[in-house]
């Protein structure tokens, strides 16, 4: 079964605004025999996480919690889906700053060769010169993206 990697923002966002749309683009790609992986699988645990606060950029407040939750486990899976999926789905629409993180995946994606498909509006805090080449396509919306997944992956 094709995989695809479902990167955006979570620093800043509450566990609803993490994983809503995620949780669209896995029903959406799982019809089409496609699985998605949400960098939010089996962190359930986190859904008391607000709006008014949202997840902070060092995740040291959750590593307690479970190791998947902590900087280093964060990083290691996020890096093994990033490089092991066969596209990397990125949901950029209405960022209000740069992610870090969406950012690494990304590169880790580009230097696997792992195609990436980005959603992302004109003017967007993510727009500069290395991250619009490293886009093999750009989409100006989710159901778009998902599209061209499902074109890539067909």
């Amino acid at each position: 079964m094709n995989t695809v990697y479902l990167a955006g923002p979570i620093s800043g966002l509450s566990y609803a605004g993490a994983t809503d749309w995620r949780d669209t683009a896995i029903n959406s790609l799982a019809a089409s025999g496609i699985k998605g992986l949400s960098p939010m699988r089996a962190k359930e645990y986190l859904r008391h996480v607000e709006s008014d606060v949202g997840f902070s950029s060092t995740c040291e407040e959750y590593g307690h919690l479970s190791p998947l939750s902590g900087p280093r486990g964060i990083m290691t899976r996020d890096r093994f889906d990033a490089t092991r999926c066969d596209v990397l789905l990125v949901n950029l629409l209405g960022a209000a700053r740069p992610s870090i993180g969406t950012i690494m995946e990304i590169a880790w994606a580009d230097l696997s060769r792992t195609p990436i498909v980005v959603a992302m509006e004109p003017g967007n805090p993510h727009e500069h010169a290395m991250v619009n080449e490293a886009i093999g396509f750009r989409c100006g919306s989710l159901d778009e993206a998902l599209d061209v997944v499902k074109a890539i992956l067909g």
